[in-house]
């Protein structure tokens, strides 16, 4: 088990939970709900991993925000239909 990065004493837990997001256009920001995300037991600290955090970033980079609800699900997130296939500014 995966020793928590900030406490560096409790042991993580994988857990779902919900996040706010702003868009990159910083029109707005949505709660998205079942996040993958990681728990730690004795700091108590939610978070989500590194390639948790960029497949959310490119994805909100990549659809038509427009048709975003306030809420989403994290799996209704990344199933929308993308306006480009990947993101071409990520170097």
């Amino acid at each position: 088990m995966e020793m928590c990065p900030w406490c560096e004493k409790g042991k993580l837990a994988s857990v779902k939970g919900t996040v706010y997001w702003e868009l990159p256009d910083g029109s707005r920001a949505v709660e998205i709900t079942e996040t993958p995300s990681s728990h730690c037991e004795n700091c108590d600290a939610f978070f989500q991993s590194d390639e948790i955090v960029k497949e959310i970033e490119d994805q909100l980079f990549l659809i038509d925000s427009k048709k975003l609800e306030k809420q989403t699900k994290y799996s209704e997130l990344m199933n929308m239909k993308r306006l480009l296939k990947r993101n071409y500014f990520d170097f």
